[in-house]
């Protein structure tokens, strides 16, 4: 700063042009030092929201499935030659009947079907509902079904049932469950998203194994493997 002496009183001119570049190079670097904090700030906010939305994402998937396939009927069409059963599993898709908790404002029992749908360069895994026929009669459309997607951005759907038809031996690990009587005591589901996020396998366990008939498919206490 230039100071200029007026008899016993110095006089304040301005500063040189070496205390304005400090200057402005101190100001630069705390703007530089403010914006890279805010950066990092914004980066860890995001980061901190995606895996929000991650975790409450799996948290709905395992939800659903332990809801709905934990309790699924082990239920078999009477009427019919072939006696389809309920359950049938296969490596990327699942068929099985369950209910909707009173709240959900739907009356009996519904077929769940759960399959991996590839969608333009993506994939999704879809869960389509509609009433279930016990008369084992075609589905009618004019009783209308609901599709959503369960998850979104799927690379990889796998599936697997652990069991054995006899219900009491020992079971095995497979990649199919069809046309049998039975259902499998475990089911294990395997989700690998696009993104790569890590999802751990989910194993869920069937309370349900076999039922006699279709009449004794409400009471939780018939056909379960302690």
């Amino acid at each position: 700063m230039i100071s200029v002496k007026t008899g016993a009183k110095f006089e304040v001119k301005g500063f040189t042009l070496i205390e304005v570049l400090i200057g402005l190079t101190l100001l630069s670097i705390m703007v530089v030092l403010l914006f890279t904090s805010l950066k990092i700030c914004a980066d860890s906010w995001e980061r901190g929201e995606k895996k929000i939305a991650s975790v409450n994402e799996m948290a709905v998937v395992y939800h659903f499935f332990q809801e709905h396939l934990s309790v699924s009927k082990p239920i078999m069409n009477e009427s019919v030659d072939e006696r389809p059963f309920s359950f049938q599993g296969e490596p990327t898709s699942l068929q099985f009947v369950s209910n909707f908790p009173e709240s959900a404002g739907k009356q009996g029992l519904q077929i769940f079907t759960v399959s991996y749908v590839e969608v333009d360069d993506s994939a999704n895994i879809n869960v389509r509902v509609r009433p279930y026929n016990s008369d084992g009669a075609d589905y009618d459309e004019e009783l209308g079904f609901e599709e959503v997607s369960l998850i979104k951005h799927v690379k990889e759907f796998k599936l697997s049932y652990f069991g054995s038809e006899d219900v009491v031996s020992d079971g095995v690990w497979s990649d199919e469950w069809l046309n049998k009587t039975v259902q499998p005591r475990l089911v294990k589901i395997s989700i690998i998203l696009e993104s790569g996020g890590y999802w751990p396998e989910m194993v869920i366990p069937l309370k349900i194994m076999a039922s006699k008939n279709n009449a004794n498919i409400s009471n939780d206490s018939e056909g379960i493997i302690p």
